[in-house]
């Protein structure tokens, strides 16, 4: 219906501008934004090129050491015995070969009618983990018994003296450990022994030889320590000297 002037009443009229509604008046946040966790503020992670959302890495559940720290050599001792029988030291070399693996040291002996071995081998971690799972199949198909053990590196001693302890006399039981004693009760250390029965040349008789090397402190007399061991064998009827190792 016209007005009074003939307009459209929408016409012509300024509008007031639109009021906001008390329900967002209440929803509004009072006062600054929320800081994110850990007191951050949100803008901050767009501001440095971060993504909040990204998901934290799990944490390490494998027994894998690190990329830098699998590079580092591990060591391992084994030991294998079995029936003595062609092939069986080729076996074992082979295996430490084939996982990637270094033989550092060795002794292998036969005694009696077995055949005794024991190695010390070095390789990464992957190489030595391949070597350890090798060791069950190469038990089954020699007929060994192989034992293996984590081992770290010998660091040298600078305190220490070698010296090579000679033994021979007629066979009887107990030389070994009557030796072994009297080193034992002055806290040094036997570092190697080799150990052979043997008939004499001309009489037959059973003979027996020891041959040790140990560790002698450096602040120790070796004059006395000399002195002790021979007159301690003299006492047992042992033939005795005492050398360093050269």
């Amino acid at each position: 219906m016209a007005g009074h002037d003939g307009a459209h009443p929408s016409r012509g009229v300024a509008r007031p501008p639109p009021q906001p509604s008390t329900a967002c008046l209440r929803q509004a946040p009072l006062g600054p934004a929320p800081l994110a966790r850990g007191g951050r503020d949100p803008t901050a992670f767009a501001a440095h090129g971060e993504n909040r959302f990204q998901p934290m890495k799990p944490p390490r559940t494998s027994d894998a050491p690190a990329p830098a720290a699998a590079q580092m050599q591990n060591f391992l001792v084994i030991t294998a015995v079995g029936t003595s029988q062609p092939g069986l030291v080729d076996a074992c070399a082979s295996a430490v070969r084939d996982a990637g693996c270094n033989l550092l040291d060795s002794r292998m002996t036969v005694l009696g009618s077995e055949f005794a071995l024991l190695m010390l081998v070095a390789g990464t971690w992957n190489a030595i983990v391949k070597l350890e799972d090798s060791l069950p199949r190469l038990e089954k198909k020699h007929r060994l018994h192989v034992f293996a053990k984590r081992t770290a590196p010998r660091v040298p001693a600078t305190n220490l003296m070698p010296y090579a302890i000679e033994v021979v006399s007629s066979d009887r039981p107990g030389i070994v450990a009557d030796v072994a004693q009297f080193f034992s009760a002055r806290d040094i250390n036997v570092e190697d022994m080799h150990t052979a029965a043997y008939p004499a040349a001309h009489t037959g008789t059973p003979m027996f030889s020891l041959h040790l090397t140990i560790s002698v402190p450096t602040d120790t007399s070796i004059a006395a320590l000399r002195g002790e061991f021979l007159e301690f064998c003299d006492q047992l009827n042992l033939d005795a000297i005492m050398e360093p190792v050269k």
